[in-house]
């Protein structure tokens, strides 16, 4: 199988793992650029990378990479995929939030050539929802819980005004659809997003959302009935001490799509 270049949009505290793990060899890919806002900080947290690669604008990754990955905060995210689809690459999106927001995407990638693939992130489970959806599913319902400090900042608490400090007892803060929670926590749903879409549809899918102080992970916990299985499941994925709003296991799931593109087995649907 030929070697895939990949090109990493972001470089914080996911896209700097996923380059280490790159530059420390993976048969069959190479890295050939990163971007990020601050170009100097980029530079700087290459140390110890035995070939830091060139850090370019988000929108030049398209034009020098087969595999474009985007871990960049979901206010960009147009910026990274847009170019990438229009391009005929392949486009592993984390804020897949975000790419509720464009839906647009998937039919001009069937026209330009191009694939998104969607990680599975935090997600078990994910297999057995898609192959619920190949039948009939009834429901998909999650409940997130997450340390108070994971949801700080997010536009639905700034909006409505809910105060999340100083929490003694968890506290409701968002109840509604995975389309409508990718909107209000753009950076703390993403898992719900990729249920969603492997699923029942984003207005399909419903959603709760705690903010816990009596939680140190990140926890999901998945309903989902259909007429072929009914399964509950449920994940605690330790929050990143870089940024607590994702989990340690975000920039595993992306290597492990990524060997998926040139091992000559795959394991999993």
């Amino acid at each position: 199988m030929a070697e895939l270049t990949v090109a990493i949009g972001g470089f914080g505290a996911i896209g700097a793992k996923v380059a280490r793990a790159l530059d420390d060899g993976i048969p069959g890919l190479r890295l050939v650029a990163v971007s990020a806002r601050d170009h100097d900080g980029a530079r700087a947290r290459m140390a110890g990378i035995t070939a830091p690669p060139p850090v370019a604008g988000l929108g030049e990754l398209a034009g020098l990479a087969d595999v474009i990955v985007e871990c960049a905060p979901a206010a960009v995210f147009a910026e990274v995929a847009e170019p990438a689809v229009e391009a005929g690459k392949v486009f592993i999106p984390l804020s897949c939030g975000a790419l509720l927001q464009h839906p647009h995407l998937e039919a001009r990638a069937a026209e330009t050539g191009a694939r998104i693939i969607v990680p599975t992130g935090a997600l078990v489970g994910l297999d057995a929802v898609r192959a619920a959806a190949e039948g009939v599913i009834h429901s998909v319902h999650m409940v997130t819980r997450k340390p108070p400090n994971g949801l700080a900042g997010a536009p639905h608490l700034v909006e409505n005004n809910i105060n999340i400090e100083n929490l003694e007892t968890a506290k409701l803060v968002f109840e509604g659809t995975a389309r409508d929670a990718a909107k209000a926590f753009p950076a703390n749903v993403n898992v719900a997003a990729a249920l969603s879409l492997a699923g029942n549809g984003p207005d399909n899918t419903t959603i709760e959302i705690w903010a816990d102080p009596g939680v140190t992970r990140n926890t999901h916990t998945i309903k989902v009935d259909s007429d072929a299985t009914r399964f509950e499941m449920t994940i605690e994925g330790i929050p990143s001490p870089e940024n607590p709003a994702t989990g340690l296991l975000t920039p595993l799931s992306v290597l492990a799509t990524l060997r998926g593109l040139v091992s000559p087995m795959k394991v999993g649907t």
